[in-house]
């Protein structure tokens, strides 16, 4: 039944909740101290100090002056920066259900407290640890805590980690770990670091900087050396070092930052958000850019394209896949499509394996004589089950066009004499099939795609592709996007 009320509050007071400050961008500290005490800065607060000391005061305010102007327009614009990614941020947290005195509820990370019963469904995101306490099964992508790309099977009793994405399934996990004792927040609590990288044009500037500066240091001496050892005239040493420290430019900076700024207010106006102005300078040296498939290209999300039946009428493949896809309890984005193009029957289930990215298919056994669907089916890729049916020419001959068109090709197919999924081990495991039709999805591409490629390749930067999918899928969805037509498919581990 989860916590009651006063379980729950009384484990809060004992700091026993997940209220942890979420650090979405830097601190407003960390902006001013890197803006006004960055390395330049600091070379140029040195010559202006070299300045007082010659007696120059009116080049050394003007300098000092200039240094904080530039300082300024880089904390205005971070600070702008900062205030919309925590507004972001802030609008981005999804909620997470509980259950809670009975019933299942909505809550916001934050209100978590340890011990509460969290209800983790496909896509969803652990926000604290916890361990699967019912008979239900997940597969979880770890691959943003610990690296590794494999998606992880999890059964009853298994820990579940913070900041790991539900791939399939369902279960009921208890919260063990919240706060920063969850994995996810140890793990960052001291990699949260902010590094400055440099633009090419920023070294240069820095270095002939620096290079003046010592060349102010060594006359400095030489002046030293001439009141103390040569005795010539103080003023005309001075004349000369003011000169010296004149030279040096504290303006090119200033021009460098307001022609990145006005770059930054350019990009805003285009929809895009600049966290450090000196971003525009490494935004025009990019000359190859790597770009995800699934979500980058496409807007993560397939729609139903067609059907091609074997053995049975469309009609009937249809209604049979759209009651599969109804009568599923663990959803993917497959199914998701399914019953968004067809509401089926939600029939009376007696096994199920949900799909995983290991399997590469999911089946039900059913039991409902009464709306037609008895015996096993099961929905996935050609090359997992090929082995458990036969499959014709015509058919691999539509599998092989609708990929070449860039579709996700799936096969639907059934074994009505059968009513298990699972061998003697309980690992899962399929009968004998019949293969009864070949069904395609097609990606949603993202709008404003083909514009945006166009513009990349107008500036000449060369689009990779990245993505776990069959490669000749991708290289026509690529195509689609509107990639130049003589892309070259890289497979292989």
């Amino acid at each position: 039944t989860g916590l009651t009320a006063a379980e729950i509050q009384a484990r809060r007071s004992q700091g026993e909740g997940n209220a942890v400050k979420l650090q979405s961008s830097r601190s407003v500290g960390d902006i001013l101290k890197t803006n006004v005490f960055s390395p330049v800065n600091v070379v140029l607060y040195a010559i202006g100090a070299g300045m007082i000391l010659v007696g120059d005061w009116r080049s050394a305010v003007t300098t000092v002056m200039l240094v904080l102007f530039n300082a300024v327009v880089g904390i205005v614009q971070e600070v702008a920066a900062k205030r919309k990614l925590d507004k972001i941020a802030l609008l981005a947290r999804t909620t997470v259900t509980v259950r809670r005195d009975g019933q299942e509820q909505q809550v916001d990370p934050a209100d978590l407290v340890l011990g509460d019963i969290l209800v983790i469904n496909a896509g969803d995101q652990m926000p604290v640890d916890g361990v699967i306490v019912d008979s239900g099964k997940l597969e979880m992508d770890e691959s943003a805590m610990t690296g590794e790309s494999d998606a992880v099977d999890k059964a009853p009793g298994d820990q579940v980690l913070s900041g790991s994405f539900c791939i399939t399934g369902k279960a009921l996990v208890q919260a063990t770990k919240v706060g920063e004792q969850s994995f996810a927040n140890q793990l960052t609590k001291n990699a949260r670091q902010f590094k400055l990288e440099q633009t090419p044009l920023q070294q240069d500037v820095n270095r002939l900087l620096r290079i003046l500066l010592l060349v102010v240091v060594f006359y400095g001496i030489l002046l030293v050396l001439a009141l103390w050892v040569l005795d010539l005239r103080v003023d005309l040493w001075l004349q000369a070092l003011a000169v010296i420290t004149g030279s040096i430019s504290a303006g090119l900076l200033v021009f460098i930052t307001l022609n990145y700024s006005w770059g930054a207010v350019r990009i805003g106006q285009q929809g895009g958000l600049v966290q450090q102005i000196n971003a525009v300078e490494s935004l025009s040296n990019v000359t190859v850019l790597c770009t995800d498939k699934t979500g980058t290209l496409t807007a993560n999300k397939i729609r139903y394209h067609d059907a091609l039946p074997v053995g049975i009428d469309k009609a009937a493949l249809e209604q049979r896949l759209a009651n599969f896809a109804a009568s599923a309890t663990s959803t993917n984005k497959t199914t998701e499509a399914v019953v968004e193009w067809r509401q089926g029957q939600k029939c009376k289930i007696v096994d199920e394996v949900p799909f995983t990215s290991a399997l590469k298919w999911s089946a039900l056994a059913f039991d409902d004589a009464a709306n037609g669907m008895r015996g096993v089916y099961v929905l996935g890729a050609l090359e997992m089950v090929q082995g458990r049916l036969t499959i014709d020419d015509a058919a691999r001959q539509q599998v092989q066009a609708w990929s070449d068109a860039g579709l996700r090709v799936l096969v639907f197919a059934g074994a009505p004499d059968s009513m298990t999924l699972h061998d003697a081990q309980g690992e899962p495991a399929l009968p004998a099939l019949s293969l009864q039709g070949i069904i395609s999805f097609s990606d949603e591409l993202r709008p404003h795609l083909h514009e945006t490629l166009e513009a990349f390749a107008k500036n000449g930067v060369k689009i990779k592709v990245i993505s776990g999918d069959n490669p000749q899928t991708v290289s026509a969805l690529a195509k689609q996007a509107g990639l130049p037509g003589d892309l070259t498919a890289v497979s292989g581990p």
